[in-house]
């Protein structure tokens, strides 16, 4: 199984950067009290460090809103998960516990303000790939059972079998989703426009294997690396 990305990516966005953190033989079964303080911690920081700040204007958040313009999708509808984390946050609710991993890559994505996703490899049909919509492939959102196939030319994440995340990392789908029984992930960090982005990836992989244990491994993907084999 590879992970690719279109070569066209890199000619239409600034300077994308895909760190890959490539998990295997993971235990997600098991709540911690301590990932969830982390959590709180990291909550209240953002808080602090963003009160009275416009997010839309953030040097974080703006490159990627620019992002969604050029492949044809309105920010102000369709925020990339790292903006929406965040203004949950700024609202005063708590991020909902789900399982170690996506905790853990939540928590991440909150103090680097920095999209991260993760997608159960078992659950994977062929190749891992980052490219433009046909517009007509299979997809079903998160939590959902309707099939909402994406635009054509919108960016998206998908497999041999259909998309897996449509509009870059706004909305992961259901059938590749991390669960409590998930052994096997790969998990993603995006970055645009020079956003940094390594200490997040490093910081996460630790995290994950403290918290969940398993074999782990770091690959970045990006112009002069454009695909990768997910495999240790």
């Amino acid at each position: 199984m590879k992970f690719k990305v279109n070569p066209k990516i890199f000619e239409d966005f600034e300077e994308p950067v895909i760190g890959v953190i490539l998990c295997s033989g993971i235990d997600n079964k098991d709540d911690n009290l301590q990932i969830q303080k982390l959590l709180r911690e990291a909550e209240e920081i953002l808080r602090e460090k963003l009160n009275n700040v416009e997010i839309s204007d953030h040097p974080y958040i703006a490159p990627w809103r620019e992002t969604y313009r050029k492949f044809g999708s309105k920010p102000r509808d369709f925020r990339c998960s790292a903006e929406a984390l965040t203004r949950i946050v700024l609202r005063g609710s708590e991020i909902r516990k789900i399982s170690p991993l996506v905790d853990l890559y939540n928590l991440i994505s909150i103090k680097y303000i920095l999209p991260v996703g993760a997608e159960d490899l078992d659950k994977m049909q062929g190749d891992l790939e980052l490219t433009f919509a046909q517009g007509t492939e299979d997809y079903t959102p998160l939590g959902e059972q309707e099939n909402d196939p994406p635009q054509k030319g919108e960016v998206i994440y998908r497999d041999d079998f259909g998309v897996i995340c449509r509009r870059w990392n706004w909305r992961e789908g259901d059938r590749t989703k991390i669960t409590k029984i998930t052994k096997n992930a790969v998990v993603v960090l995006e970055s645009i426009a020079s956003i940094p982005i390594k200490e997040a990836v490093e910081e996460l992989a630790s995290l994950i294997k403290k918290y969940c244990g398993g074999q782990i491994s770091v690959f970045y993907l990006d112009k002069d690396s454009q695909e990768i084999d997910l495999k240790f």
